[in-house]
C-alpha cells in the first residue's frame, strides 16, 4: 500500500493506494511547530480509526511547500513506518517537459497537479490550485507544464482586509444571496468572494487567450475549490484529490 502526503501551508492531505486506487484519505492542518514523533502519534491515530495499520504501508511519496516540515516527516516516516520516503524535488523523473527559466523554482505542488490532471483528464488544460495562494497551470496537449500565474488565495485576501481595518471583523467566507448588500459582513462576503471568484474568471480568460488552443478545460482543487467553483463562469471540474493522483503517479514513475 502506498501513502500519498501533500503538505501545503494550510493543510496536510493524505491518501493510501492500492494500485490506482484510492482506499482511505485525511485533511489535517499544517503546523510548522509540530515535531515527526507528534505528527507520527496524529498519523498513527488516525489511521487506527479508519483500520489502518502503519505496517499496511509499503512506501511512501511526499510532496511539501513548507521546508521546516520536510526533515520532521522524513524522520517520522523512517522512525514510525521504518520507510524512507521519496521527496519530490529536483532529481525525480517527472515524464513531463517544464517549460520554465527555472525548473527548480517551481512549488513540488504545482508539478504534482498538472501531472495528475493529465493523467485524469488529458490535455491541454488549465490546473487551478484554491488555497493558501491560488496557482494557475498550463498543461499542454501532451502533459507538459507550460506555465503559469501566482496569486493571492482568498483567506490571504480576507485577512488582509480584516488586519489592515480597524473597524471591520473577521466574516465567515459563505457567499451572500445578492451582491448589493445592505449590512457589513454581507458586503465583505459578496466583496471578498465575488471578487476573487472575478480574479479568477479573469486569469482564465486571458490564459485562454494567450495560450489560444481549442478545447482547454478548467480543473479546480484545494480546499475552498467547491465553493468557488458554485460561483465561477469558467471552471469546469473540480477534484479534490488531484495532488494524491499526481503523487501516484510520480510515485510509479519513479519507484525502481
Amino acid at each position: 500500500m502506498l501513502l500519498a502526503i501533500d503538505i501545503g501551508n494550510s493543510n496536510i492531505v493524505m491518501g493510501t493506494y492500492v494500485e490506482d486506487k484510492l482506499m482511505k484519505h485525511w485533511r489535517i492542518s499544517t503546523d510548522r511547530q509540530k515535531t515527526g514523533d507528534e505528527y507520527g502519534m496524529l498519523i498513527n491515530d488516525l489511521f487506527r480509526y479508519q483500520g489502518v495499520e502503519i505496517t499496511d504501508i509499503d512506501d511512501i511519496i511526499i510532496s511539501s511547500v513548507v521546508p521546516p516540515l520536510v526533515v520532521p516527516f522524513v524522520k517520522m516516516c523512517e522512525r514510525y513506518f521504518n520507510i524512507k520516503p521519496l521527496m519530490v524535488g529536483p532529481g525525480i523523473k517527472t515524464g513531463i517537459v517544464l517549460h520554465y527559466e527555472n525548473p527548480r523554482a517551481i512549488g513540488a505542488d504545482r508539478i504534482v497537479n498538472v501531472i495528475g490532471a493529465y493523467e485524469l483528464y488529458g490535455g491541454p488544460s488549465i490546473v487551478i490550485d484554491i488555497g493558501t495562494a491560488t496557482t494557475f497551470d498550463v498543461v499542454s496537449e501532451i502533459g507538459d507544464f507550460m506555465g503559469g500565474v501566482i496569486a493571492p488565495g482568498i483567506m490571504a485576501s480576507s485577512d488582509a482586509l480584516f488586519n489592515a481595518t480597524a473597524k471591520l471583523p473577521r466574516v465567515e467566507l459563505v457567499p451572500p444571496k445578492n451582491i448589493i448588500c445592505h449590512n457589513t459582513i454581507h458586503g465583505m462576503q459578496a466583496g471578498i468572494i465575488f471578487g476573487y471568484v472575478g480574479q479568477i474568471d479573469e486569469i482564465v480568460r486571458r490564459i485562454k487567450e494567450e495560450y489560444a488552443v481549442p478545447n482547454i478545460s478548467v480543473i479546480a482543487t484545494g480546499g475552498l475549490a467547491t465553493m468557488i467553483y458554485k460561483e465561477s463562469k469558467t471552471i469546469d471540474k473540480i477534484d479534490h484529490f488531484l495532488t494524491l493522483t499526481g503523487l501516484r503517479v510520480l510515485y510509479e514513475r519513479n519507484k525502481q
